[in-house]
């Protein structure tokens, strides 16, 4: 009778016992197999977990860079309205101009060519926009006996290489007059009414709120007009200029450029309204600036808390790995070697019969080792389907799922399965080596005489 014949009658002859074995088997390779898969499933799902969150984060930063940029642009135009109203904040005036006269009578002497805000415009400047050529005189109103600030202006000058902007103020139609507070206050004028200056009949049609200024004792005309009563056809006081977004010092940026075009003549800035106008600038940029400074910490801050419950999950499972790995092959070895144990005493008397008969104790150590190597083959492969069933277990709760086809590629469930099925024989062999060293070293004569 060969060897495999006898292990397979002994297999059909004791079932029970061969069951147990396989179960063995199976219960260590499944939790070295699960174990591997679940570990390197908790590897996969992180990195997948980090990506989405990575993607969500990006599109949350791309939405807010896109609400700021919107949210910004609006309020960039608020504050550029609202800049607006405070008016021109440079001033171009001709360079033998005292400014002592225009802080302390509020009218200007000196003039230039009316034609230099033609040339201006024409030009390629980039630091003013919005230029209005003018005339400024302090003057008596002799037809009211009233000392008043005339100022003639005619509408803005576009700039030639720009797209039109609206004008910061309205032209002075011909024939027509704007007055200040304190000017229609003391002579009780409303508008539609009809005065005179110098000879010459004007319609009010429009009258300022007070507004602390000397614009309170100004009156406005025609441009063209103004020059008539002043004498001073085809020239100008000054022209004034709303700066550009210029960075670093921009009032000296401002005057090398109109002094490039403009020669003979100074650049003054208003410094409160330039300040007041760079200011809101900042605050505009500066609060979308942080608005997105935020959402990008938010961001990082959840990729940093994601990061870290995923390594402390793994750092768990790893844990438990390591001591549950060993505990659970040392019992199923353990087993193993009490099963052959027990098969051994019960087969007592059959293996004296078979040493009697002239079958000598290799055969009878082969005999075991064959059915713990069969035991092993059988439970090595039900063992790594049932550490891979483990997956779909597992995690069939988590957010995030990986084909258990992914996790089974990777090198390290790979190997481990090869090894785990080329190791399980080996460890049922093992495991039955001593039983069956017992029980090929039975002496038949003590056995059957036991009998």
């Amino acid at each position: 009778m060969s060897v495999w014949r006898m292990v397979f009658r002994e297999i059909g002859h004791r079932k029970l016992n061969f069951c147990l074995g396989v179960l063995a088997v199976t219960a260590a390779i499944a939790c070295i197999v699960g174990a591997q898969s679940l570990l390197q499933a908790d590897k996969l799902i992180t990195r997948e977990v980090l990506s989405a969150r990575q993607s969500e984060v990006e599109a949350a930063i791309e939405a807010k860079e896109a609400d700021v940029e919107r949210a910004g642009a609006a309020l960039q135009e608020v504050m550029r309205k609202q800049m607006l109203g405070l008016g021109f904040n440079v001033l171009i005036l001709p360079e033998g101009q005292d400014l002592a006269e225009l802080h302390l009578s509020g009218g200007l002497s000196a003039t230039m060519p009316e034609e230099y805000v033609t040339r201006l415009a024409d030009s390629n400047i980039v630091t003013v926009n919005h230029l209005l050529p003018s005339v400024t005189r302090r003057i008596h109103w002799d037809e009211k006996d009233l000392d008043v600030i005339l100022v003639g202006t005619r509408g803005e000058v576009p700039i030639m290489h720009r797209a039109l902007k609206k004008p910061l103020l309205d032209a002075v139609a011909p024939g027509n007059m704007v007055v200040g507070y304190e000017v229609h206050k003391k002579l009780n004028l409303s508008e539609g009414d009809t005065v005179t200056l110098r000879g010459r009949e004007f319609t009010i049609s429009t009258r300022h709120p007070q507004r602390g200024s000397e614009d309170d004792a100004t009156i406005w005309i025609d441009l063209r007009q103004a020059q008539e009563l002043l004498g001073l056809e085809n020239l100008i006081h000054a022209i004034l200029a709303l700066e550009c977004d210029c960075a670093g010092d921009r009032i000296s940026v401002i005057r090398q450029e109109i002094a490039g075009i403009l020669p003979g003549t100074q650049v003054i800035e208003r410094y409160s309204q330039a300040l007041t106008r760079a200011e809101s600038r900042d605050a505009a940029k500066r609060a979308a600036d942080e608005a997105l400074a935020r959402e990008q910490a938010a961001g990082e801050e959840l990729l940093t808390r994601e990061t870290r419950s995923r390594a402390d999950l793994e750092n768990r499972h790893a844990q438990l790995a390591s001591v549950l790995v060993p505990v659970v092959v040392a019992a199923c070895a353990l087993m193993i070697g009490l099963l052959s144990y027990v098969n051994a005493r019960q087969r007592r008397e059959e293996i004296g019969i078979l040493r009697a008969i002239g079958l000598q104790a290799r055969q009878i150590m082969i005999v075991f080792l064959s059915k713990a190597v069969l035991i092993g083959l059988v439970g090595g492969v039900m063992g790594a389907l049932a550490g891979l069933a483990v997956l779909a277990v597992v995690h069939q709760d988590e957010v995030v799922t990986v084909p258990a086809a992914e996790v089974v590629r990777s090198s390290s469930v790979s190997t481990m399965l090869l090894l785990a099925v080329a190791l399980a024989p080996l460890l049922a062999g093992l495991a039955s080596w001593i039983p069956g060293v017992l029980a090929a070293r039975q002496d038949p004569a003590v056995v059957l005489q036991g009998d």
